[in-house]
């Protein structure tokens, strides 16, 4: 599917990495190399603002009006890209980005003739045949809209986008009872939809009087655990509520449609860069779609650009129910900056004004875990869990990660009570059963269960070395040397640089009698930049060998096997 939809666009993301012509580099070459560093990077503000100084010495350079026009529309700014797409355009250069911002354009000055009347983008059949069905809808011609949408429907491997957006314009046309015949699946046509696809489900539904039906399919989705928006649809439903029809109020609005429905169903699929500009063109075309502005930070975010995230999230209203998703992103999207406080600030907010949201206080916790404020992190996660009333299965990350904050404060007692809830809850848990199972035999106790915790976590995850690590170390702590070589040895193959692993790896070698080996394992570690307490551990170690360690720090010697509860 990936391949159909995205061979005519590959190049979008690309193109201002084209070589340059001779009058960019001579007139301003400083600017166009920078130009081309910062959208190499997805710089997008420094490649817009660079683009501009070489389109300066060179307005002529097609290559250089590209790589402005992809800066100014990665950040969403399209009005600034229109004439640079029209400059193109009118130079006979066939640049696909030009033809998307065109298409933009004339959806968001609702001239759907020109549309009609126009000639292929070159961005595929699916975008060119969507948007001819979209435009005749606009003009009204709505016997050709259906027309379009029916022969998308029955081309392979796009009907489901025929489907969909026939049942959005039908809607639109008020036909509810023909939207739900299609997204039901009752013509015949079985159709899977994204998270939006089944909110405009619920809105039909709720249209036709069907507020139970609505409230059932919605459950059908997404079960009973279900994020904020459908939880707030689903309790608008059940109150009696008539829900409007808004996915696809209009043609323009069905155009938005178009290019987040390519948005969602690549992301992951292609490069970043191309789903972004499939994204951007639909908060163009409707600023308020809330799911195209969340998909937009989270692509920017992952591209490293963390300030026009967290600007991006910034754009989702305080009462949209998906305020809250926004604002965890953008305090995310702060961290990753670099700025820790303006984060914990936005999430501090956040669980004052919205404190009936469980989430809301795991978020926090989260973060505050992240910094070690884990006394602050624990009131976080007991508010977290106050708001669920009965745990299930899908709540274990709360109790493990309120655990974990209660074995760093060293109240062992809750935390591993917090542990235990967790594997009552998920038993078969990984991160879990190695954390508990580490923690006992880093403390001596209950030996032979905490072996066989870690032989679970190690089943369930044979190549995480952590966990690995684990099993070397159980069978360390109980005596058993020669059996903890070869996982030690894995583990340390596994996390290669980390500096407990890699010390622990010394402490075997040397307890099997491969004394150089260990002293050349710990002074590895020593280079991996341990916290400064295992660092003096380690270099006692390179001093004294681990035998005087373990006695002048009271311990057993290594020749005396660790009994279990001993």
């Amino acid at each position: 599917m990936a391949n159909i939809l995205m061979r005519p666009v590959l190049a979008l993301a690309l193109a201002a990495l084209l070589p340059a012509a001779a009058g960019a580099q001579q007139e301003d070459a400083g600017a166009y190399l920078a130009a081309r560093v910062a959208a190499a990077g997805s710089d997008y503000r420094a490649a817009a603002d660079w683009f501009s100084r070489a389109l300066a010495a060179d307005p002529s350079n097609t290559s250089l009006i590209e790589g402005a026009l992809i800066s100014d529309f990665s950040l969403g700014e399209i009005e600034k890209a229109v004439p640079l797409a029209t400059r193109l355009t009118e130079s006979g250069n066939g640049a696909q980005a030009a033809a998307l911002v065109l298409l933009a354009d004339r959806a968001k000055r609702e001239e759907y003739q020109a549309i009609l009347t126009a000639e292929p983008t070159g961005l595929g059949p699916l975008v060119d045949r969507l948007s001819f069905a979209w435009a005749a809808f606009g003009a009204g011609r709505m016997s050709e809209a259906l027309e379009a949408f029916d022969q998308l429907a029955t081309t392979q491997g796009l009907e489901p986008f025929g489907l969909y957006h026939k049942a959005l314009a039908l809607a639109a046309a008020g036909d509810f009872e023909g939207a739900d015949e299609i997204l039901s699946g009752r013509d015949g046509n079985a159709l899977r939809v994204m998270r939006r696809g089944s909110i405009a489900h619920a809105q039909i539904l709720s249209q036709l009087d069907r507020n139970a039906d609505a409230v059932a399919m919605l459950e059908k989705s997404f079960g009973t655990d279900a994020d904020a928006g459908i939880d707030a649809l689903k309790e608008r439903l059940a109150a009696g509520e008539t829900l409007p029809y808004d996915v696809a109020r209009n043609a323009t609005d069905g155009m938005a449609e178009i290019f987040f429905t390519l948005a969602g169903a690549l992301s992951g699929e292609v490069d970043d860069g191309s789903t972004l500009l499939y994204a951007r063109t639909a908060t163009h075309l409707r600023p308020d779609h809330t799911e195209a502005l969340l998909l937009s930070a989270q692509i920017l975010d992952n591209q490293g650009q963390h300030q026009l995230a967290s600007e991006t999230y910034a754009r989702i209203p305080t009462a949209d129910p998906m305020f809250f998703v926004a604002e965890i992103g953008r305090a995310d999207a702060l961290r990753a900056d670099g700025k820790i406080e303006a984060s914990l600030e936005v999430l501090q907010g956040l669980a004052r004004s919205k404190p009936e949201l469980m989430q809301v206080h795991l978020a926090l916790g989260d973060a505050l875990r992240r910094e070690e404020r884990y006394a602050d992190a624990v009131k976080a996660y007991d508010a977290a869990i106050a708001r669920v009333p009965a745990p299930e299965r899908q709540h274990w990350p709360l109790f493990y990660s309120r655990g974990i904050c209660h074995e760093r404060l060293s109240h062992w007692k809750e935390a591993e009570a917090d542990f235990r809830r967790a594997l009552e809850l998920n038993p078969d848990e990984p991160q879990v059963l190695n954390y508990l199972g580490y923690s006992f035999v880093d403390r001596g106790q209950n030996l032979e269960e905490a072996l066989s915790m870690i032989e679970r976590a190690v089943a369930a995850r044979p190549e995480s070395g952590y966990i690995i690590d684990s099993l070397a170390w159980a069978y360390f702590r109980l005596g058993r040397y020669q059996d903890a070589v070869e996982p030690m040895e894995k583990a340390s193959l596994l996390e290669p640089v980390d500096p407990i692993v890699t010390d622990h790896l010394g402490d075997v070698y040397w307890a099997v009698g491969r004394k150089l080996e260990a002293r050349f394992q710990w002074h590895r570690a020593l280079s991996f930049d341990p916290e400064e307490k295992e660092a003096q551990r380690i270099r006692r170690k390179l001093e004294v060998g681990l035998d005087a360690l373990l006695a002048e720090e009271g311990a057993k010697p290594l020749s005396v096997a660790v009994r279990a509860n001993d």
